[in-house]
């Protein structure tokens, strides 16, 4: 998971990328980079860290031009530690491409070789995005048959991507002296959103594409459509935009941790509200409870803030229980579920929630979170209400239990970490040190998001073990359990 912005403007694009990732920030911590091209040149600063920590006025200054592009990274390939593999990524032909991505692609060994040996391109790091930046370029040149570079060549070379890339992919390029490119892989997995506004002058047109509508908004551009499963988008220089259906048979699927977790609440995206999809997670919910929980036994109900709070006033409302906040959340630690490390991520847990001893002393706890995944949060806050004084603990997860490995582009290469992993529940509730534990169930979590909408699928590898794109194999799996570190 990482967030995404690319823009075609009338002004300067450097501090219109920026306020765009300082939005997005909650979608990766790793490290950041905005590129803008000015002609046909590229300016391009990346570094580690947060956006606000990352770019000084000097940075910004050097980053000149009206088209840019701009990415959060939340490492899924390679090292969260290593500069180098933060985005964007350039190569210098055709033409001169500077790419960032969201997602994670899945046969990156095949790639790789094919790579070195068929296209006689070099890799320098272990990034899954310098793959399928070298994968598009090679693709475009191929295209390529006179000094005009139209985009239907552009489409064509969208399409081989699609051939030849497996997983998942939302992807932004700038094409020096030619224009933005933005794609979204046929399974439409990671969000893209496409909006537009007009410039100044009131007539010509400026394009954004990122990876939530919020972004959009709050820039002040209507929000036209999502990019679709296996399209491609391309915006000229002067602000034109043409689009393409670029894969045979796509088909939207879209990721159901975008709607538990990783979005922000206040996005929309395939047409799906984040924060309307997280209420009915919780009347769902509020359901299941009520089937295997005495009721009359709970006193309060309280939210993990700040994901389960739609879920948590939901399930309160419903079961007719009292909604109190008790965990006070300390806004300057960063999310724990995307950080590297066990170690970082129990650490932080202490440091960004406190757990006040009023809501709790002598009372029985129904705490309700987006989702379990390793369980090291949840045992911390198990043991944090227990220490403030709670008589009995109630855990419950708008989430089904997670299961298996996510190799689409969250950080849980391996079952081994997973804490529902071959255990049942009321072994996983041992292992949390709660009285009660209550999940979601599949098909409520799948019910609840896609209520109301054009959409009747999602990619739920985490929670059932059916990888959508047909090619993760066993072996796969164990390769990724054995090379990745989370």
């Amino acid at each position: 998971m990482c967030g995404i912005v690319g823009l075609v403007a009338h002004e300067p694009a450097n501090q219109l990328v920026y306020d765009s990732l300082l939005l997005l920030q909650h979608r990766g911590q790793d490290s950041t980079g905005i590129a803008t091209a000015e002609g046909g040149i590229f300016h391009v600063h990346k570094t580690k860290g947060q956006v606000r920590e990352g770019f000084r006025t000097r940075d910004m200054r050097a980053l000149l031009g009206n088209m840019g592009l701009g990415h959060v990274r939340y490492a899924t390939k390679g090292a969260a530690s290593n500069e180098q593999e933060a985005q964007p990524f350039y190569v210098n032909a055709p033409y001169g491409i500077v790419l960032i991505h969201n997602g994670n692609l899945t046969n990156t060994r095949e790639l790789t070789s094919e790579l070195f040996h068929v296209d006689r391109r070099h890799l320098n790091t272990n990034s899954d995005t310098e793959l399928l930046v070298n994968v598009l370029a090679h693709e475009l040149q191929e295209q390529v048959n006179g000094s005009e570079l139209d985009p239907e060549q552009i489409f064509a070379a969208v399409s081989r991507v699609h051939d030849r890339v497996q997983g998942s992919y939302a992807a932004i390029a700038m094409i020096a002296g030619h224009g933005l490119l933005a794609f979204r892989d046929p399974f439409g997995i990671r969000p893209l959103v496409l909006g537009r506004r007009l410039a100044a002058d009131g007539v010509r047109e400026e394009w954004i594409t990122a990876s939530e509508s919020l972004v959009l908004e709050s820039g002040g551009y209507e929000i036209v459509r999502d990019v679709a499963p296996g399209e491609a988008v391309f915006i000229s220089l002067d602000g034109q935009m043409v689009s393409k259906q670029c894969h045979a048979s796509p088909r939207l699927i879209p990721c159901s941790f975008e709607y538990v977790y990783l979005a922000r609440p206040d996005s929309i995206m395939n047409g799906i509200s984040v924060y309307d999809a997280r209420l009915r997670l919780g009347n769902r919910l509020a359901d299941t409870i009520a089937a295997h929980s005495p009721i009359g036994d709970i006193d309060v109900v309280m939210p993990i803030p700040d994901s389960s709070r739609p879920a948590a006033m939901q399930v309160a409302q419903k079961l007719g229980i009292e909604y109190r906040e008790g965990f006070y959340k300390n806004r300057y630690v960063g999310r724990t579920f995307i950080m590297p490390g066990q170690a970082e991520r129990k650490r932080s847990v202490r440091q960004k929630l406190n757990a006040m001893s009023s809501e709790f002393k002598g009372k029985n706890i129904l705490i309700v979170d987006d989702s379990i995944v390793r369980g090291t949060t949840s045992r911390e806050i198990v043991e944090m209400a227990r220490a403030a004084g709670a008589n009995k603990v109630t855990f419950t997860s708008a989430a089904p239990p997670v299961r298996f490995p996510h190799v689409y582009g969250i950080n849980m290469p391996s079952r081994h970490e997973l804490v529902a992993h071959d255990r049942k529940i009321p072994e996983i509730a041992r292992e949390l040190g709660a009285d009660h534990l209550i999940y979601q169930e599949v098909a409520d979590m799948q019910a609840a998001i896609t209520e109301g909408s054009d959409v009747t699928e999602l990619e739920m590898s985490c929670f059932t073990g059916d990888y959508v794109t047909g090619t993760v194999s066993p072996e796969y799996l164990a390769w990724v359990e054995a090379n990745q570190l989370s």
